[in-house]
């Protein structure tokens, strides 16, 4: 990847000022949002948040939108929602949206993040491992 290459600035020669984006540099329309949802939003959301753990079953099939198939491809691997949403360049709610006509449909699943609680302790593991070590 090469960098942007930069113009020396030469007394008295002005620059057009760059249009300034008042969301962060993602210029969204909201239209195109609320025709990437499938218009309403009427329906029940998933039970999802932030840190849910997001999994493709397979290939995406040819019925679905763009944005979900780039979804499904994403997701072959586990990601959250949150990543998913910088991923992709869409606000979360509407990656909550997309995810939930995907849920319904049965082409992804949704996994509860590993709670650090439910670890088993470091010294039972190490003291395992010791015991193993030992035969």
């Amino acid at each position: 990847m090469t960098p942007p290459r930069r113009r020396r600035r030469h007394p008295g020669e002005e620059y057009p000022p760059e249009p300034a984006a008042a969301d962060g540099g993602q210029q969204q329309n909201p239209e195109r949002l609320y025709i990437l949802t499938g218009a309403g939003g009427g329906g029940e959301r998933a039970p999802i948040d932030l840190v849910t753990l997001i999994v493709a079953d397979g290939e995406p099939p040819p019925t679905v939108t763009p944005e979900q198939s780039a979804l499904l491809r994403l997701c072959r691997t586990p990601l959250s929602v949150a990543e998913i949403s910088a991923y992709l360049g869409l606000p979360a709610s509407v990656v909550t949206v997309l995810l939930t006509d995907l849920l319904a449909a049965g082409l992804v699943q949704a996994r509860a993040p590993i709670v650090r609680q439910e670890m088993p302790d470091r010294s039972l593991l190490e003291a395992v491992m010791h015991g193993l070590q030992q035969l």
